[in-house]
């Protein structure tokens, strides 16, 4: 018993160190000048702080913008403590990544915005390590593959740097990539108008009915007609089933492997 009390004492003692009271602080700023040419640029710095589950996170935004022109440069700082530490002490992790916006999904995964001019695209970490999980050109397909008990699992479309390449489905749960297709057509000239972020805009949705699958739509831009191809890959047994997609002729979709920091 007496050792049974020891212990216990110990362990309570070990919480406590952990678990210290802190108090946090982190200044914003903002930063206007203007040359001597007459152009104005503006750097803003802010930072959140968030608790999810058992971590805290510090995102710290950097931004700079010259007035009236398009795009900024932009840099998001993500730091992770077991909640309870003091954030003057070394992070569990630090994630760095030009973009803005960085938000939580689900409480598993870390989505930051990367694309800042004319195409958007982002990031997706893993929230408990900061490794990243895969980029994506389409905003992040979030569903349940289950009604009884939540399963969740997620979907991008990324870009394929094949000659005939046309796009990457990507089907994930929070630990790492369970599929990747690639999206290919016979003809290049149509490959490279349907991969083109000038001409073209793609999307990524989730049909329930009459059976669960992932409807890839890529359309062309104005002025062009959209023209728009339509793609139908069945989710079954918690896998694509590639086998019984609907894709137009000349087009076709297969398994690829996961690129090496997409696992």
């Amino acid at each position: 018993m007496r050792r049974l009390a020891i212990s216990l004492l110990l362990a309570g003692m070990a919480t406590a160190q952990r678990h210290q009271q802190f108090q946090a602080q982190s200044p914003a700023s903002v930063v206007y000048n203007v040359n001597k040419d007459g152009q104005q640029t503006i750097e803003i710095t802010n930072v959140a702080y968030e608790v999810t589950g058992q971590l805290l996170l510090r995102s710290t935004t950097r931004t700079k913008q010259v007035v009236d022109e398009i795009g900024m440069e932009a840099a998001t700082t993500v730091e992770a403590w077991p909640l309870g530490v003091d954030p003057k002490q070394k992070p569990l992790y630090t994630l760095k990544a030009p973009g803005v916006d960085s938000k939580i999904v689900d409480g598993a995964l870390l989505v930051i915005l990367r694309g800042l001019e004319d195409t958007e695209w982002w990031s997706v970490y893993k929230l408990g390590t900061g490794e990243r999980l895969f980029d994506t050109y389409t905003p992040l397909l979030a569903f349940s593959i289950r009604r009884d008990i939540q399963t969740m699992r997620y979907v991008g479309l990324g870009v394929s740097s094949e000659p005939n390449g046309v796009a990457v489905l990507k089907y994930a749960s929070a630990e790492h990539i369970l599929r990747e297709a690639l999206i290919t057509s016979d003809d290049a000239k149509q490959a490279q108008s349907l991969r083109s972020f000038a001409d073209a805009s793609r999307s990524v949705t989730l049909v329930e009915a009459p059976a669960r699958a992932l409807k890839i739509s890529i359309s062309q831009n104005y002025p062009s007609p959209p023209a728009t191809v339509a793609i139908m890959v069945p989710i079954a047994k918690d896998d694509l089933d590639l086998a019984h997609a609907q894709i137009p002729a000349h087009l076709h979709i297969t398994s690829a492997p996961p690129r090496p920091h997409e696992k």
